[in-house]
């Protein structure tokens, strides 16, 4: 099995870049034998609040990330939701709080890191 590690640190509307990240790690993780993490920092901890409401025809984190946690795993960096008045009840299901430690051991254990 392959381990790919996806680091995203921009706001979740404020760039595509977290949506080119999400994109991928989707494609990745519908692979057999693939396991795909997602680690948010930063402003991107906004990608797994629950609740998101976006123009019509436009892309929706939540969604992807919803669709994401079915083959992979999605983790936020706890300090970062603390300074955004973040808590676990904001997150969609499935998505959890974590640590820098975390982080460290996922990005040891992972054969693939990209960082977005």
């Amino acid at each position: 099995m392959t381990s790919t590690l996806f680091i995203v640190n921009d706001a979740p509307y404020g760039s595509e870049r977290p949506y080119n990240a999400l994109r991928l790690a989707g494609a990745l993780a519908a692979r057999e034998g693939q396991q795909v993490r997602v680690f948010l920092l930063a402003d991107a901890v906004a990608c797994a609040r629950a609740g998101q409401k976006v123009p019509e025809g436009y892309y929706n984190l939540e969604l992807m990330l919803s669709k994401l946690l079915r083959h992979g795993e999605v983790a936020l960096c706890g300090i970062c939701m603390d300074a955004r008045g973040m808590t676990e009840a904001d997150l969609i299901e499935g998505a959890r709080r974590s640590t820098l430690a975390e982080l460290a051991d996922w990005t040891a254990a992972a054969d693939k890191v990209l960082v977005f």
